[in-house]
């Protein structure tokens, strides 16, 4: 990784592009509109960054948050998937609600991006739900007592646990942001929603 985050003055604000300005260089930095819609020209701000380094050009690509960068790194890594399709699909479905598309199999959500097909958000769902399997199965695994999800409502649960799962977090994270959250009567969405909110204030 050759930058984790760039922090600076943004300085121009283009059609999937933010200049951010670090110590007198300004870093091209290719970004989704929900990036796009958490940046002012003259303010300072925090990118963290993806690079690609090709033979002929260095591509920078920032993100508002972690998770977002996550989510991106994710779909470049999935068949067929090139930066401009992962930031396509990014920029119609902000991190926790394209998570979200991946666990339950919501082709729509990804369709909607341009140029991403039925038969490319299938592909992506099913590369993405197998490492999130993965990953929640060596969290489950390696938690200790103070990380246990609540077995019940079970359904619920995993799924809006293994969408965090896939932004980053660890078990023990997700337990604490589920204490107080109303499981029973909130939706997947509405419950990653309300853990992503607890995170924050932690």
């Amino acid at each position: 990784m050759l930058f984790y985050y760039l922090r600076g003055t943004i300085t121009a604000l283009e059609a999937g592009l933010a200049v951010v300005d670090c110590g007198g260089v300004g870093y091209a930095c290719y970004t989704t509109s929900y990036t796009q819609s958490q940046l002012k020209v003259g303010q300072e701000q925090k990118l963290f960054t993806h690079c690609a380094i090709r033979e002929d050009a260095v591509d920078i690509f920032g993100f508002a948050t972690k998770e977002e960068r996550t989510c991106f790194e994710r779909l470049i890594g999935v068949s067929g998937v090139g930066p401009k399709a992962a930031l396509a699909i990014l920029s119609t479905t902000p991190p926790d609600r394209f998570t979200l598309a991946v666990v339950t199999g919501d082709e729509k959500a990804l369709t909607a991006a341009p140029g991403v097909g039925k038969k490319l958000a299938q592909r992506i769902i099913l590369e993405l739900k197998d490492k999130i399997a993965g990953e929640q199965a060596h969290f489950d695994a390696s938690a200790g007592p103070a990380a246990v999800i609540p077995a019940a409502n079970g359904g619920k649960l995993a799924e809006a646990t293994a969408a965090l799962t896939v932004l980053g977090y660890s078990q023990s994270e997700i337990g604490l942001a589920l204490r107080g959250v109303d499981v029973e009567n909130l939706s997947v969405e509405d419950i990653v929603r309300s853990c992503l909110r607890a995170m924050v204030r932690q």
